[in-house]
């Protein structure tokens, strides 16, 4: 038994050939540089809706419905007729819907933290932030989504931007710049607080009162003292006020370069803060 035994193991061990080719050096790959990294992680937030797309439902179904709600709700009492009060409301209301739905980074991140994905992804050898920034750039894509489907709503129910394609355009895309900053504050509490419930009722308790406190549904002339003092110094207001003068042609330069400038030092803020959660998870 122990001469067939040895025969069998001598059989079994592979030959110094076969140990060359297996243990041979090739080169490692190199490592992903932070943009090629970022945009991985972008592009799996977006299968994510692609295997789940009623995640699809904020930013389709709830800017349609709040669009078609306010024109028709307001329109008639504020401007005497909702296609007049449309070229008011529009920019408004699409700034308030992709504001809000900034709100779902955090909870998102929330979730994924929770299911114990990002220990995961800490542990690649790739560019700490990647998954956070690829994160929210994947979520860009809901921020235009959202942007495009209530301009077109908007569009055939008589909404007319003087400022043509491009002023549309300009006005979008000033949009989803100052969102992927702002949404940066959400990523942070995302990291802060303990559960995604958590998450979405601070969300809801700093963006109601932004949205709805601000030049979106009526100028703010016609409010009291105390309330315009609040209604000037809202960030939202700045956003829609800009977003308002490029898509009506009149390019409020004063204004985009206030939302640039808000949008980045969010970035500069918040950007910072959330890494330093992230590594201390």
């Amino acid at each position: 038994m122990t001469a067939t035994t040895e025969a069998t193991a001598a059989a079994s061990m592979p030959s110094a050939e076969t140990l060359g080719a297996v243990l041979t050096r090739e080169e490692r790959p190199r490592r992903p540089s932070a943009l090629a990294a970022s945009l991985t992680f972008g592009w799996r937030a977006m299968l994510k809706i692609k295997h789940v797309p009623e995640q699809l439902f904020d930013v389709t179904a709830f800017p349609i419905i709040m669009t078609l709600m306010f024109t028709y709700l307001f329109g008639g009492a504020l401007a005497g007729s909702t296609r007049d009060y449309l070229q008011f409301l529009l920019p408004g209301i699409m700034v308030t819907s992709v504001v809000m739905i900034t709100m779902y980074t955090g909870v998102g991140l929330n979730t994924d933290i929770e299911k114990g994905v990002f220990d995961r992804f800490r542990t690649l050898p790739v560019w700490r932030p990647a998954a956070l920034v690829g994160m929210i750039l994947g979520d860009v894509l809901r921020y235009v989504l959202a942007a495009t489907t209530i301009m077109l709503v908007g569009l055939i129910l008589g909404f007319r931007p003087a400022g043509g394609v491009l002023g549309v355009l300009a006005g979008i895309g000033l949009l989803v710049l100052f969102s992927f900053a702002f949404s940066w504050i959400w990523t942070m509490f995302g990291l802060f607080l303990r559960s995604e419930k958590s998450v979405m009722g601070v969300s809801m308790l700093v963006l109601f009162p932004l949205t709805f406190l601000s030049n979106v549904f009526v100028d703010p002339g016609t409010m009291p003292g105390w309330l315009q003092a609040f209604v000037k110094v809202n960030p939202i207001t700045h956003v829609v006020a800009a977003v308002r003068s490029l898509m009506a042609g009149d390019r409020n330069t004063t204004e985009t370069i206030w939302v640039l400038a808000a949008s980045a030092v969010l970035v500069l803020i918040f950007g910072p803060l959330t890494m330093r959660l992230y590594n201390r998870k």
